[in-house]
């Protein structure tokens, strides 16, 4: 069927007249909406937005709604303060909730203008977020994270620090500010402390990164070195910036690593997932290093103390010594003049007796004397008969075990290289004996050797 040119509408004016139903049911109109955002662009230039907002089904993330959105002047304004406040910056896949007004172009068809964008909603995502990953963890983790109250209970900051905290790994970007405050902190430590540190490097900014410091974690356990503490630091930013330390497998790794974990991660506000799990949490780099150095000064006062009180307890027992000494000196010298005393009384009493007595002391030992002399007149005579009886008898039996007398009795002695034997373990098949009788010396060889019954002789 062929229509005439009078029956048509040329395209502008079908797009006007949509305009224009447009313009009358969405005029002076603004929505409040809840989207993702994607293929955002930014025109710094003319400081212009260009981005899509899109819908996705919960569950199979397919795209529901999509309309094209822009944002300028004001606009461009409120998305600096949204990223300011928040530190998200606007970009791609965000959930953001934002003010819009509709608008149809002829020339560009339909898009929506953003007007404001809620800082709080996106605040209230990330503290969601977190939340989740904290229940996540003391649910999946029990053996090492737990809550008790409003405190996390984890293996990391159950375990006690060495006394002296020397040998240091420092997990930080190697262009961090924290990182040179943390160095310059411990090199400039008024006590002269002295620190080992072996530096693993890697960004510690980004959500996206946390896979690299947990990495970076994994080496210095492995690399078997006897660190007494691992530090995380890094300086100042944005909250969207520490993003990177709520992330689950993160924190998890520290509850569960097994050297104590000290933060340091320039925040001021709130703590994050990775500070609840560590050792200890400190506010910036700087405190962090601050608080190695107290800990290490705490040791050395206690040492100090110990050596204080050690010259007290050793002057108080030399005072106490000496004045032991002292009263054991006096006793001495009281007990010995009183046994000087007694000894001279003892050698006056002798010495008396002595000198009125000598006749009779002279007397009896006189008399003892010739009881003796009588005694020896008596008793030498039979003495010495009873004397010559038993070397007689001993006489007799040197002669009866004379070699000479049992050679006479028939026995004879055997010897060889001029050696008498007594046993038969040296002799051998073909040696040459001597046999010696009472009168006879005989040569001999012999020609066999066998054991011998011992029963030829029993009596």
């Amino acid at each position: 069927m062929f229509l005439s040119s009078s029956n048509s509408i040329k395209l502008s004016q079908l797009t006007g007249h949509i305009q224009h139903e447009l313009e009358n049911v969405f005029a002076k109109q603004t929505f409040w909406v809840i989207a993702d955002v994607t293929n955002h662009t930014y025109k710094s230039q003319s400081n212009y937005h260009y981005f899509e907002l899109v819908e996705k089904d919960s569950g199979s993330s397919r795209i529901t709604a999509k309309i094209a959105g822009r944002a300028w002047g004001n606009a461009s304004l409120n998305i600096l303060n949204f990223e300011n406040d928040t530190g998200q910056k606007f970009r791609n896949d965000i959930n953001v909730l934002i003010q819009v007004s509709v608008q149809y172009s002829s020339a560009f068809g339909m898009h929506l203008n953003l007007l404001d964008i809620d800082t709080n909603y996106s605040l209230g995502l990330f503290e969601q977020q977190r939340k989740q990953n904290l229940e996540r963890l003391v649910k999946e983790n029990p053996a090492f994270i737990r809550k008790v109250g409003e405190q996390y209970i984890t293996r990391n900051n159950s375990i006690s620090f060495n006394r002296v905290i020397q040998k240091l790994a420092i997990v930080s970007s190697e262009t961090s500010a924290g990182y040179l405050d943390f160095k310059h902190t411990l090199d400039t430590n008024p006590y002269g402390y002295h620190f080992e540190i072996d530096n693993y490097f890697t960004l510690v900014q980004g959500e996206v990164n946390a896979a690299q410091i947990l990495a970076k974690m994994v080496d210095a356990f492995n690399s078997n070195s006897k660190y007494d503490a691992l530090i995380i630091i890094r300086g100042g930013g944005a909250q969207i910036d520490f993003l990177i330390f709520d992330n689950y497998d993160l924190s998890r790794a520290v509850a569960k690593f097994p050297i104590p974990v000290i933060t340091g991660i320039g925040h001021q506000k709130n703590e994050t997932i990775v500070d609840l799990m560590a050792n200890t949490a400190t506010k910036t780099p700087t405190k962090a290093a601050e608080f190695i150095i107290a800990h290490n000064r705490l040791f050395e006062e206690s040492i100090l103390s110990t050596q204080k009180m050690m010259l007290i307890k050793t002057l108080q027992l030399l005072t106490n010594q000496k004045e032991r000494l002292s009263q054991l000196k006096n006793a001495t010298c009281n007990s010995t003049k009183d046994l000087l005393h007694k000894y001279e009384r003892n050698i006056l009493n002798l010495s008396g007796s002595v000198l009125t007595n000598p006749r009779i002391i002279l007397s009896n030992k006189e008399k003892d004397l010739t009881n003796i002399i009588i005694s020896l007149r008596s008793f030498n005579k039979s003495y010495f008969n009873n004397q010559r009886g038993q070397i007689a008898h001993f006489l007799s039996l040197a002669k009866m075990m004379s070699p000479q007398n049992i050679l006479n009795k028939g026995f004879a002695i055997v010897k060889a290289n001029d050696k008498i034997l007594s046993k038969s373990n040296d002799i051998q098949e073909g040696d040459e004996l001597t046999v010696i009788f009472s009168e006879t010396e005989i040569k001999t060889i012999v020609q066999s050797k066998s054991a011998y019954n011992e029963r030829e002789f029993d009596l």
